[in-house]
């Protein structure tokens, strides 16, 4: 156990924990019943976990069918951590909600008693290290840290959980106010010379036309990586190009995510696709051929390809999947699958999409470039795979696919995109803020 909130904060950090919230749990929640993450799938953009998997068994008679993801999940206290080995989070999309189990099974420092009791008050603490660990602590509500926790008045909410990052601080300042403050000071500096931040944490300079985002990062003393994780105090932070700062239009689309198709002759076998629904480079460029347009849901077919959009496991009117087995398909005339997306794999994609983001805009000059960001920005807060359907459905969010083979070297990016001023109905609030001149 810990004497004290701060101890508790400093060693989550200490674990590597970027970011921490917070939990009341009710009565229910405890490890007969699992713990409630909220309705919706918005748990998901802030609990790191690994691959959906569906597993099937019979109840009653009848094949049930579970869609779960395993959680890199460890129990801390005073003397370090232990790891929760079967902890995963079980999905249902036809409530829809998402709930944790297995959080105590083979688990040697879990606290038994708190996560079996049906005591009200109870909180339990997360804390997420940018590899996806996550870091569980639970304490009683008449608890000294329970104490600490409630004088330390209102934090952001984020669905069921309270966001507390702002503990992690020097002076408790709320990452939002830190990220606002920062921005400011960057679009302070005008124009900066392109940049990039390296793995040993020096700055280089960067001339390609993809220098925006370094640039910005290196700004925010962020090193590039692979890891799907907030960039900065939680917040992930996209900067996009634009024409002048005085309309703000962005210069082009927002691509969300970009999975490999996991169905239809596309997987079973490339080479036919695209002969069959690829089409001669339109440029004439010798030895390539392409598969490229846009596919938006129930449209015509494409002109080029002859195949078209349909979404099937999705029920629009109650806005609410039907079938995590469901997808997202391309069909030809003939009712063959070009090419389909299964709802679980692109929730793998989605849900590493950040539950808080930040678009700020950016111009481009000269030789070798240089970047400056505007004065305002725009937040997003709340996003879930629900949100992205609803797009979809509807045909906001689309695909954009960029697929070829030019002499006989295959590329392929297949891009979910939405224009710059549908981004707002992605989150549940997204407003526009000036920044400090």
């Amino acid at each position: 156990m810990f004497s004290s909130l701060r101890n508790l904060i400093k060693a989550m950090q200490d674990a590597g924990a970027k970011r921490i919230y917070a939990k009341r749990l009710a009565p229910n929640d405890n490890s007969k019943n699992q713990l409630y993450l909220g309705g919706g799938f918005d748990a998901l953009n802030i609990i790191p976990h690994g691959d959906i998997e569906t597993d099937f068994s019979k109840k009653a008679g009848s094949i049930r069918r579970r869609d779960k993801a395993p959680v890199n999940f460890y129990w801390i206290d005073s003397q370090g951590t232990a790891r929760a080995p079967h902890a995963q989070l079980i999905l249902y999309p036809k409530y829809p909600e998402v709930r944790m189990s297995g959080f105590l099974r083979n688990a040697s420092q879990a606290p038994k008693g708190l996560m079996t009791s049906r005591d009200e008050g109870r909180v339990m603490f997360f804390g997420v290290s940018p590899d996806g660990r996550v870091f569980g602590y639970v304490d009683s509500a008449d608890s000294e840290i329970v104490t600490e926790l409630d004088n330390q008045g209102e934090f952001p909410s984020e669905g069921v959980f309270s966001n507390i990052t702002r503990l992690m601080t020097t002076d408790s300042r709320d990452p939002r106010e830190i990220l606002l403050s920062t921005l400011g000071k960057i679009h302070r500096k005008g124009w900066i010379p392109g940049q990039r931040m390296h793995s040993d944490g020096s700055t280089r300079a960067y001339s390609a036309q993809n220098g925006g985002g370094y640039t910005l990062e290196a700004e925010l003393g962020i090193i590039p990586n692979g890891i799907a994780e907030p960039d900065f105090l939680g917040w992930e932070i996209k900067q996009y190009s634009v024409r002048d700062f005085v309309n703000f239009r962005a210069t082009s689309p927002v691509t969300l995510m970009t999975p490999e198709p996991t169905s239809g002759v596309y997987t079973e076998n490339f080479a036919v696709f695209m002969e069959d629904f690829g089409y001669d480079d339109t440029k004439g460029r010798p030895g390539r051929r392409n598969f490229g347009g846009i596919y938006r849901n129930r449209a015509h077919a494409h002109a080029r390809t002859s195949v078209r959009m349909i979404i099937e496991g999705y029920d629009p009117d109650k806005g609410k999947i039907e079938d995590m087995g469901g997808s997202i398909l391309l069909i030809a005339p003939d009712d063959r699958v070009a090419a389909g997306w299964e709802f679980k794999n692109l929730l793998n994609h989605w849900n590493r999409k950040h539950a808080q983001a930040a678009y700020l805009p950016s111009q481009s000059s000269g030789n070798p470039r240089q970047y400056r960001y505007a004065d305002r920005v725009q937040l997003g807060q709340g996003t879930d795979f629900f949100r992205f359907m609803k797009l979809l459905n509807q045909g906001s969010v689309y695909l954009d696919p960029a697929v070829k083979v030019e002499n006989g070297k295959q590329k392929k990016r297949n891009q979910f995109r939405v224009n710059h001023t549908d981004l707002p109905d992605l989150y549940q609030s997204f407003e526009t803020l000036q920044l400090a001149s």
